[in-house]
């Protein structure tokens, strides 16, 4: 019997990522064109066969729902053109800070999106660098959970920092900034915030010492940027040396751009996960096109990934 074909196609808010992942994978991305209506309302098609094919689908589902529907719908098309395999790539899953219920009468939206994902046709999913590692679980289908380490380690290493410290800009990411640490060798030192709802921070304290350091803020995510500009100007008014910051996934909503210019981060090292709405002279992105294209080779060659899981 012959091997599955794979096929990769893209939705529309991750072409260009979409595009270097199919270079590196040593493909072209598949026919798909998508019809809108004149009330905003959108059909994507499938302008080749993938019968009998492993289809790739990439799109990160980064608000608004828009871009969560069109995977949704592809997904499904896909499993109605009698596709053998198909696998969600979404570098960036969205909804994914709504886990848990963490007060009454509210939904675990993370828990719903995977459920519709694999309702829609969803055989698989690779993601990278979740907002909460338990979120795999939410799935009946594999997940392989990738990490931008494997991208942003040498990135650190090349910049040849002394005195390095990591820092995580809350409690909650400790765990990826001890992580880091342990990879690099280094010191770590934490933020400790208190919210007064979200997005707006009443109090934020320092634990560790900075004085002297180089130190490289550690998150998964960057949304308004305000945890992670009063992060680096307490660390800067702390003594530290300089303050740079690592978050995988750039959503940069509202002030995020301009919180960025006016703090004292020296640089700011995304993915391009998400797509950047602006230049900034303080952004660096680091692509995880070549880390997607290596792991989806491997799943199409039923060959390990476990070498892809630096942390």
């Amino acid at each position: 019997m012959p091997a599955t074909e794979a096929k990769i196609f893209n939705c529309t808010q991750s072409r260009e990522l979409a595009e270097k992942i199919a270079e590196f994978y040593g493909s072209k991305l598949g026919n798909v064109i998508t019809s809108t209506y004149s009330d905003g309302e959108f059909q994507p098609s499938f302008e080749e066969s993938v019968r009998g094919s492993r289809v790739f689908i990439i799109g990160s589902t980064h608000p608004g729902s828009d871009h969560l529907m069109e995977m949704l719908l592809m997904l499904d098309a896909a499993k109605r053109a009698s596709a053998r395999h198909i696998t969600a790539v979404m570098p960036y899953f969205g909804w994914a800070r709504q886990d848990r219920k963490d007060k009454p009468r509210v939904p675990i939206a993370a828990k719903m999106i995977a459920s519709i994902l694999e309702t829609a046709g969803a055989t698989r999913i690779i993601t990278m660098d979740l907002h909460a590692d338990q979120i795999q679980g939410f799935f009946e289908k594999p997940v392989d959970h990738l990490y931008a380490s494997t991208v942003f380690l040498p990135y650190l290493r090349k910049l040849g920092l002394d005195n390095l410290t990591i820092a995580s800009p809350d409690m909650g990411g400790s765990k990826r900034a001890y992580a880091y640490s342990k990879a690099l060798e280094s010191d770590v030192v934490i933020c400790y915030k208190q919210r007064a709802k979200a997005n707006v921070i009443s109090h934020m304290e320092l634990i560790g010492d900075v004085t002297g350091k180089n130190v490289v803020l550690v998150d998964d995510m960057v949304d308004t940027a305000g945890t992670l500009t009063k992060a680096a100007d307490l660390m800067m008014e702390r003594g530290a040396k300089s303050v740079r910051a690592i978050c995988t996934h750039p959503v940069l909503s509202g002030e995020a751009y301009d919180r960025i210019e006016k703090s004292k981060l020296q640089e700011l090292i995304v993915t391009d996960s998400i797509p950047l709405r602006q230049e900034s002279r303080k952004i660096k992105v680091v692509s995880c096109a070549e880390l997607f294209a290596d792991v989806m080779k491997r799943v199409q060659d039923n060959e390990s990934i476990s070498s892809k899981f630096i942390m």
